[in-house]
Formats: C-alpha cells, structure tokens, sequence
C-alpha cells in the first residue's frame, strides 16, 4: 500500500492515535537537484568534514530518532510503532533508506524517506546536535544528483529546505514528474561512506547566502 501510495504522490501523517490519514498536498514543495542551494557556512562545514556522512548503515536508529524529535507546534507523532515497523520492512526490500551524520561513533542527525525509480521521498529528520541534520540532507543530495536524480519530494514547505533550494509546484506537475522518474532505472543505494566532494559538483553555481 505505501508503495502504490508513493507511486501515485501521496503519503502518510497522521497524529498516533488517528486513524491513518493519506495526503497530496497541492501544491507540492520539492527540491530541484539543479537547483540545490548550499550556504558559504554548509560548505565550509562540509570541507572540513565536521562530520561523517553514511548510506543506509542506521535505518533503524535514524527513524526511531526521528519518531522521538519533538516538532514545534505538533504533539505527539505519526512514526508509530506500526509505521517504524512497515517502513523497515520496505528498507529490507530496498525502497527505504537513510542518510546520517555522526561526530565520531555517535549518531547526531539523520533523514530517511523512500527511494523508487530516480525519484526521493524525504520522510523525516532528525538533529541532536546544530548543523547535523543539514548536512546529512545536503551531502546525500550532492549524493542523489551525481548518481542521476533530479527530484526530491520534501512533500510541505519548512524553512530549513526552502534554504537549501526547495520550492512548491502545483500538484499536476509533481505527478507527471514522478510518473517520468520513477519510470527510470532505480538509483543505486549501497550502505557505506558517501564522499563529502559530492556537495562542490552538485550545487548551483551560485552560492546561497548564509
């Protein structure tokens, strides 16, 4: 059901509690990979590789982490227990995945969504520690675009993307963009390392100001 969801530009929110509620905002707020916007301060903290970034080697610590983040102006959270379950499950299957950032051994910021065709859902974030989140989402984009993704759906609008380039589109054209991108052969997603360098080749060629 999730992947027929996902196919079709919707997905899950809900509060716990709820009954499962299914949404396609319109519009949609999407991040542009050629469009991707890095601050003078992201790519200074990226050089100097503040922190480690990785593929897939956390999943279940990254969305249990993002179940417990408290988000302002929201009680509670829709990362239930059956949702954390439905989602590994797609993660065993290959179509969920992570991005985290560590200082040292420890986890301190994460995002996971679902990858299908060359498209990237963004589901969650996380951050324990200031900048960490960011430059999860920022080095697994510089990640995506070099691997031949154009689009990641960031599904509502939220400061923190909209710095980093992402802008609503109405809904009929978010659907016709992924019906073509998840049409195309899938993304490789291999757990390991990712190669900070990836940032400087992906952003646009101005930078974004801090």
């Amino acid at each position: 059901m999730l992947l027929s969801a996902y196919r079709q530009g919707v997905f899950p929110w809900f509060s716990d509690g709820d009954p499962v509620l299914w949404w396609s905002p319109d519009p949609r707020f999407v991040v542009f990979l050629s469009e991707l916007h890095v601050s003078r301060t992201t790519r200074r903290i990226v050089r100097q590789r503040r922190f480690r970034v990785t593929i897939d080697t956390a999943f279940g610590d990254v969305i249990r982490a993002c179940a417990a983040a408290p988000r302002i102006g929201q009680r509670g959270t829709w990362i239930t227990d059956d949702m954390i379950g439905a989602y590994t499950t797609l993660h065993e299957l290959g179509y969920a995945h992570s991005c985290e950032s560590w200082r040292d051994d420890q986890l301190v910021g994460g995002i996971y969504g679902v990858g299908l065709g060359r498209m990237f859902f963004g589901e969650s974030m996380f951050s324990s520690e200031s900048n960490a989140s960011k430059i999860a989402f920022t080095v697994l984009a510089g990640h995506l675009r070099r691997s031949g993704c154009e689009l990641i759906d960031a599904q509502v609008y939220t400061p923190h993307v909209s710095r980093l380039g992402g802008r609503e589109i109405p809904r009929a054209e978010f659907i016709r963009a992924i019906a073509e991108q998840i049409a195309r052969e899938p993304l490789s997603w291999s757990p390991g390392e990712l190669d900070p360098s990836v940032v400087e080749s992906a952003v646009a060629d101005e930078l974004a100001e801090d």
